[in-house]
């Protein structure tokens, strides 16, 4: 409301107000217009033509106060167009009780989507008027060019009541084709150069962050990376030029520690600009070589004993092994589910951060007495645990467990499993010891056990989930 408004224009609860200085001025002013009017009269009346000049006087000044009341009942008391503390009269509303409406119709659905289009002046600007008039917000664009036209990759704002089918039709009839679309979150209002570079600095922080980069970066895909030499011996795959390969919906791109590094998506093709993006990723990686953080913690268990749990590499290899000498063949079985000897080949593999982390719980003396390992397999996550005899039962392996699927959650997994006999109640009590929701496939003697995971980080009890180790 602005200071200077008149004051009849301003209202209360939707009526005008009046104040009495206008009913003051207003009466002023009538008893000054009878005055001068006394006064024309007596001057006029004395005349030769006075009563005629009398009753044009009366005829004008009737017809000059009809036009007043006609223009002030009109135009007098409306409120000018600017004017906004007056308050709207109240609505009638129906009895009952009223309806809130969902979270979705009030801010908005997120919506990612990503159609292609003729690469023509005005194609894009079609598309942006049919988002446009079914009310939808563009939020970001980024562009993918092809030979024969423009992937676009919009991040939506649309109203709640507005369903994916009704967006994609009308991008559609918009000339949009091969369009697809999927619900997005907060994660996704992030632009995309933050986001690459905030990936880069993960990768370059730690070896195994890389797998998890490349899914973040292009979405649900599937990564699986082939060694140059198998360990069982035979033929490796074939190699890939140093520049990758693109064909649709795969990419084959050479692996930081040889061999060839594959990344599948089937629902949607890959773009140029998408595989330069994952080519850059590997090539940092490359040249980055083998790296891990070199954080610790440093635990007290229930009867007193005081671990070390850190991060662990191909480094510790000897170490491992030593402790492999330590386990008998049952503990060994129990782990592997193959023959005992062909145990101390898969430590190499498993303990490489190309294909996963691996945490190690050490005594003070330096003695490695537990492995944990979080294996990327494909679009799932493996956990698996190893502990000595002697340090069994004594809750090393749930410390190790606790801390493998905080880090699960952290990465963005929706589940981690774990692959051991029936008769290993260990492990089967350290994964119910997790409190999460679990599943259980036995097939021949062989126990699969899955837990779905919370949205937050899980924390390991006892003590507090050590970030730093991640």
């Amino acid at each position: 409301m602005t200071p200077d408004m008149p004051d009849v224009t301003r209202a209360r609860h939707g009526r005008p107000v009046h104040h009495w200085r206008r009913d003051v001025v207003e009466l002023a002013a009538l008893f000054t217009a009878v005055a001068v009017a006394d006064a024309v009269a007596n001057l006029i009346g004395h005349g030769p033509d006075g009563p005629a000049l009398l009753v044009i006087s009366a005829i004008v000044l009737a017809a000059t106060a009809g036009f007043h009341v006609w223009w002030s009942r009109r135009h007098g008391h409306a409120p000018p167009v600017s004017d906004t503390g007056a308050r709207p009269a109240a609505e009638t509303r129906p009895a009952g009780p009223s309806e809130q409406p969902a979270a979705d119709e009030v801010t908005g659905a997120l919506w990612r989507m990503r159609t292609t289009v003729k690469d023509e002046p005005g194609s894009l600007a079609v598309l942006c008027t049919a988002l446009a008039e079914g009310r939808v917000d563009i939020l970001s664009l980024q562009t993918h060019p092809l030979a024969d036209g423009t992937v676009d990759e919009f991040l939506l704002r649309a109203p709640g009541a507005l369903a994916a089918a009704e967006i994609t039709r009308a991008v559609a009839l918009a000339g949009g084709t091969d369009t697809w679309i999927e619900r997005a979150d907060a994660h996704d209002l992030v632009d995309a150069p933050t986001r690459v570079l905030g990936l880069a600095a993960r990768t370059a922080l730690d070896t195994a962050e890389l797998p998890l980069a490349l899914r973040q970066l292009l979405g649900r895909c599937t990564i699986r990376t082939l060694p140059g030499t198998p360990a069982g011996g035979g033929r490796g795959p074939e190699p890939v030029p140093v520049e990758g390969v693109l064909e649709d919906t795969v990419m084959r791109l050479p692996a930081p520690e040889g061999g060839v590094l594959t990344v599948e998506r089937p629902y949607l093709p890959f773009t140029p600009t998408e595989f330069a993006r994952a080519r850059a990723l590997v090539e940092l990686d490359t040249r980055l070589g083998p790296r891990i953080p070199r954080g610790h913690d440093v635990l007290t268990l229930p009867e007193g004993d005081h671990i070390t749990v850190r991060r662990v590499d191909t480094g510790d290899l000897a170490a491992a092994r030593a402790m492999h000498d330590r386990c008998s063949p049952h503990t060994l079985g129990l782990r592997y589910h193959g023959p005992v000897g062909d145990a101390d080949r898969y430590l190499n593999h498993l303990l490489s951060p190309r294909f996963g982390r691996t945490l190690a719980a050490q005594t003070g003396s330096g003695r490695i007495v537990g492995l944990g390992h979080l294996l990327w397999d494909g679009d799932e996550t493996e956990v698996a645990l190893l502990v000595e005899d002697d340090w069994q039962r004594r809750g090393v392996g749930g410390e190790l467990l606790g801390r493998l699927v905080a880090l699960a959650a952290e990465a963005g997994c929706d589940s981690v499993y774990a692959v051991t006999k029936a008769s290993n109640t260990g492990m089967v009590a350290a994964m119910r010891g997790l409190g999460l929701p679990l599943d259980y496939q036995v097939e021949e003697g062989t126990l699969v056990i899955t837990a779905r995971l919370d949205p937050a980080p899980v924390a390991t009890t006892p003590g507090p989930q050590p970030p730093h180790l991640g």
